[in-house]
């Protein structure tokens, strides 16, 4: 589980870091805070960071449920896989918002898997145990 815990801090750190990135654009190009739009560049930035806001909220559970119930390694296994696709979603969202599947599908996938193993090895552990 050790590895599993580790991952998901990096996740975490990769998520600070976007936020800085949006911190950075926000004196780049001019958003003052609270606005969250007013340039395109600065909106792209902030899209990254929510998007991954979003998908973390259930990668987390999911990871730690998926690794507890079935098995750290491949838990583990994913999650550098969703850190992966996280960046290359970053920088090619940064660079052309029309090329950030590539990025999503890394991500999106291993995250999609995490889940479904959570349920299944959730719903397997209630079934051995009561």
């Amino acid at each position: 589980m050790r590895l599993v815990y580790l991952v998901i801090a990096l996740a975490l750190l990769e998520f600070f870091a976007f936020g800085a990135a949006v911190g950075r654009a926000r004196g780049r190009y001019g958003v003052a805070a609270p606005a969250t739009s007013g340039h395109e560049m600065f909106e792209r930035y902030y899209r990254v960071q929510m998007n991954t806001l979003e998908l973390l909220v259930m990668w987390v559970p999911a990871m730690w449920i998926f690794a507890r119930d079935l098995n750290p390694a491949v838990a583990a296994g994913l999650g550098i896989l969703y850190l992966v696709g996280r960046l290359v979603y970053f920088f090619a969202y940064v660079k052309d918002p029309k090329t950030r599947s590539f990025g999503f599908a890394l991500s999106g996938g291993p995250t999609l898997l995490l889940v479904l193993g959570a349920v299944f090895g959730a719903a397997r552990a209630l079934w051995r145990h009561g």
